[in-house]
């Protein structure tokens, strides 16, 4: 299977703990402080409507762009540019708080 260069940098330890951490601060933010939480609530329905308004749009253009040889060249350019950066950047490689 090929590489996902999506998937690799969501998966690098710097990401994904600073995604852990965003995601615990805006939960106990909204414990915190109800009016915020029912804000929060209207705003998280309509990202997940547009959210699936533009997997329904965008779902053409991936599958016609999938097969297509350009669409893997840009993924394999971009996971090379990762490497280099993960070689590079040794940070990357911790999580936020280290």
């Amino acid at each position: 299977a090929q590489e996902n260069v999506l998937r690799r940098v969501l998966q690098l330890p710097v990401v994904s703990s600073t995604c852990e951490s965003l995601q615990r601060t805006y939960a106990s933010t909204k414990e915190a402080h109800p009016l915020v939480a029912s804000v929060c609530h209207v705003y998280e329905r309509g990202v997940q409507g547009a959210g699936a308004l533009a997997a329904r749009g965008v779902r053409p253009v991936v599958r016609r762009l999938e097969p297509q040889r350009e669409f893997a060249v840009a993924n394999e350019l971009a996971c090379r540019g990762l490497d280099h950066l993960q070689e590079r950047i040794p940070a990357l490689q911790h999580p936020v708080d280290k």
